[in-house]
């Protein structure tokens, strides 16, 4: 079975809501899901999990969230290896380029996508949902 660690941020609760249906695609498939604040994530976390599913809505100007997301983002990049990742998050304006820009970032410095990424603008309708799932069956 394999053990899969659902990091993410959320403010309005969207991005939560994604990660929980992410955690039940890992679930379904059979695997370990565990929900992890970012806060409560640190590269010194990562070896403890097989995959990592990571969320952030965009913020600002389309980026990920900077106090809290980025920083720990930054930090466990460099450390991920060939692990399983996979990439979620919502967003209320814009067209997505935080995740196209986040998933540029993860094929240049050649982390292992399980999956495509899922986005979905406010809160997550049914087809979102269903695709998290997806997501979460993918990494288990």
């Amino acid at each position: 079975m394999s053990k899969v660690a659902v990091v993410y941020w959320s403010g309005t609760g969207n991005t939560e809501i994604m990660a929980s249906a992410v955690a039940e695609g890992i679930r379904e498939a059979g695997g370990e899901a565990e929900m992890v604040s970012v806060s409560g994530f640190s590269a010194d976390t990562i070896n403890g999990y097989d995959a990592i599913a990571w969320g952030c809505p965009a913020m600002g100007d389309e980026v990920l969230e900077e106090s809290e997301f980025q920083p720990v983002w930054d930090d466990c990049k460099g450390k991920l290896g060939s692990k399983k990742i996979a990439l979620f998050g919502s967003y209320g304006w814009g067209d997505g380029q935080w995740m196209r820009d986040w998933e540029k970032e993860c094929r240049d410095l050649g982390l292992n996508l399980a999956s495509d990424f899922v986005m979905a603008n406010d809160s997550p309708d049914d087809a979102a949902r269903e695709a998290c799932i997806a997501l979460g069956k993918a990494l288990a």
